[in-house]
């Protein structure tokens, strides 16, 4: 039987191309999984593993999902009470923090304690948005990091970034005038910054790596 990957359709995100290098997985290693871009609460109550892109202001997406009706109590359900994997992308990443700082100050889902905050390089010739391909520092093993080797490149575009309170829920980081988060994890809920469906393949690799994670 065919296990479910809900990809979150709330009006923001790449997501036919999360779709896409996901079902290329699928294809290559015979996992079994049904690729679902869906906006249904009762699909991603049903799935086994749940991705939330997002692309855009911090605002706009948690408006977004929250007019969604019923997803963000089906995602509290899945992922905080039934310990569904969990994975957030970009924006879908920064909306994991407490509160985002983008044009104001706006709730987030408070599932990884931070803030999302404008990049400030310390090199004034770095330019923001944050474009392009940029190294990986990694800060401790991690299942969803296995055969990702220490500066292995990946890509990113963003202009804000999410800063832990706890350090021990960044999984990586990457320079950019300074240090920045790449990605956390905290139990069954982790998210990149970079967007592995464009990071080739080590963006394929984690995204591999994601399909197998048994938190």
């Amino acid at each position: 039987m065919a296990r479910t990957v809900a990809i979150i359709d709330y009006g923001s995100g790449n997501l036919r191309s999360a779709e896409k290098a996901l079902a290329r997985i699928v294809e290559e290693e015979k996992t079994e999984h049904d690729i679902l871009v869906t906006d249904d609460p009762a699909r991603v109550r049903a799935a086994e593993r749940i991705v939330l892109p997002g692309v855009g202001a911090f605002a706009d997406c948690m408006t977004g999902l929250k007019t969604v009706p019923g997803m963000i109590a089906a995602l509290e359900e899945s992922v905080l009470g039934g310990r569904v994997p969990f994975l957030g992308i970009c924006v879908g990443m920064q909306l994991l923090a407490s509160v985002g700082r983008e044009f104001g100050d706006h709730a987030g889902l408070d599932w990884i304690e931070g803030e999302v905050v404008r990049l400030t390089p310390s090199d004034s010739s770095l330019k923001v948005p944050h474009m392009g391909w940029n190294d990986l520092h990694l800060s401790h093993a991690h299942p969803l990091l296995d055969g990702i080797a220490e500066g292995a490149d990946v890509y990113f575009v963003h202009s804000f970034e999410l800063r832990t309170r706890n350090p021990d829920d960044v999984l990586a980081t990457t320079d950019y005038g300074g240090t920045i988060t790449a990605a956390v994890a905290r139990g069954n809920i982790a998210g990149v910054q970079f967007h592995p469906e464009k990071s080739q393949a080590i963006g394929l690799r984690f995204l591999k790596n994601f399909l197998a994670w048994e938190p």
